[in-house]
């Protein structure tokens, strides 16, 4: 079975079981587990920031930003078809009390102008702008990279209305690999940033938040309240060290794979690709092949492709470690038989 249903399906490699096994360990509720530590310094480090904490999930790390920059009653800015708003359970508003403001992004980059229209303004009637949400790359959109451009202008213009910036960055070394640019540059637009080591990055569990050492000090409590203090913990730190040590660059591998799998599909007749391929995200329209997304992924689970629906007629594969260029070339040739045995 070809998995391409998510990049979070990674094994651990030989390397990252070996520092779990080799972890040395502490209790990290009294922080005192010197693995962990060693991975919050590096991460901090990378992204430019003060500070940065180990948390169980990207998910856990964004509702740990939104409850620490917020109060209930106020009201969050963020792209429509984003994480935060349609996959998170509506944690921000379940726990942090905040209502969402949408705003519908350009390949999951919000119109700055739309933005600062967004913002609300000094009256008893209205909700205070509490934070602005980011996310790069956008997982909707196809893993799409929102640009420095962009993120500089809305983080330029919420300084200015003494709003904080969150990214959620889930995939955001995709972003940094794809376009050359540092990933502290990326980060270098925001007052906090979450991203997962349990994606392209191959570790097991895990995800960070870093910001300054004061908000990051206010975090610890919320990871407390949301029952995330862990104790030993550096033992499924340790695989994340190595992710981050070794498994950044080889992101390009799998950029070049999902730009080989949409060049051989978008020669299947029936098939469309809806999206830029900029990193490794392919979404796949079905409908001029008579195919809606369910019967199209029953298709492809019997010819031994996993891959998951994005919409009525469009279905998300997504390249990482565990799927090599043969195995893409493999999808391709399974599919176009597939569709043609179909038509």
């Amino acid at each position: 079975m070809i998995d391409l249903r998510s990049d979070t399906v990674t094994k651990p490699t030989p390397e990252m079981r070996q520092a779990a096994f080799d972890a040395v360990v502490g209790d990290d509720v009294y922080q005192e587990d010197p693995t962990i530590i060693e991975l919050e310094e590096l991460s901090a480090q990378k992204l430019g920031k003060e500070a940065a904490m180990f948390v169980p999930s990207g998910t856990q790390g964004n509702q740990i930003a939104v409850l620490t920059h917020c109060q209930p009653g106020q009201e969050i800015i963020l792209e429509a078809d984003s994480h935060i708003f349609k996959y998170e359970g509506a944690s921000i508003s379940a726990l942090a009390g905040v209502q969402p403001r949408t705003i519908y992004g350009k390949n999951g980059a919000m119109n700055p102008g739309e933005v600062q229209a967004a913002v609300r303004g000094d009256d008893i009637h209205l909700p205070e702008t509490g934070l602005i949400c980011l996310e790069n790359t956008h997982n909707r959109a196809g893993g799409a990279v929102v640009s420095l451009d962009n993120m500089r202008t809305i983080f330029e213009m919420a300084q200015q209305q003494n709003i904080p910036v969150h990214l959620d960055g889930a995939r955001m070394f995709n972003a940094a690999v794809a376009t050359g640019i540092d990933v502290k540059e990326f980060a270098a637009y925001t007052e906090t940033v979450q991203f997962c080591l349990s994606k392209g990055l191959g570790a097991p569990v895990g995800s960070i938040i870093a910001g300054s050492s004061a908000f990051i000090k206010k975090a610890r409590k919320w990871r407390k309240r949301l029952g995330g203090g862990l104790r030993q913990a550096g033992i499924i730190a340790a695989p994340g060290l190595v992710a981050l040590r070794t498994m950044v660059d080889r992101l390009a591998e799998d950029h070049e794979n999902a730009q080989l799998l949409a060049d051989g599909l978008k020669e299947v007749s029936g098939l469309t690709i809806e999206n830029n391929v900029d990193t490794n995200i392919v979404l796949v329209n079905t409908e001029d092949a008579g195919l809606r997304a369910e019967q199209f992924l029953e298709m492809l689970k019997e010819s031994g492709i996993l891959a998951v629906p994005f919409g009525p007629n469009t279905v998300r594969f997504v390249t990482h470690f565990d799927v090599s260029k043969e195995e893409i070339r493999s999808v391709i040739d399974r599919i176009g038989a597939l569709v043609g045995a179909n038509r």
